[in-house]
């Protein structure tokens, strides 16, 4: 998926640690949603659609990776 991610708005993880290991997702996208390392903004970031982060986010709620 190639996508300009310039006007995405980002926002930290609730889960984000005090020592700044934090996930950062973007929204406003209509055909993406942009994940990336806030320590890094400018590197690279990882871009989904909205149906695999959705499918994602169930199997993390349902204790898929053991986390």
């Amino acid at each position: 998926m190639n996508t300009d991610l310039s006007s995405a708005k980002w926002h930290k993880s609730s889960y984000s640690s005090y020592q700044g290991d934090c996930v950062e997702v973007g929204t406003g996208l209509p055909n993406a949603v942009p994940v990336r390392d806030s320590k890094d903004p400018h590197g690279p970031a990882l871009a989904f659609t909205a149906a695999a982060w959705s499918a994602f986010l169930a199997e993390v709620k349902a204790g898929e990776f053991g986390v």
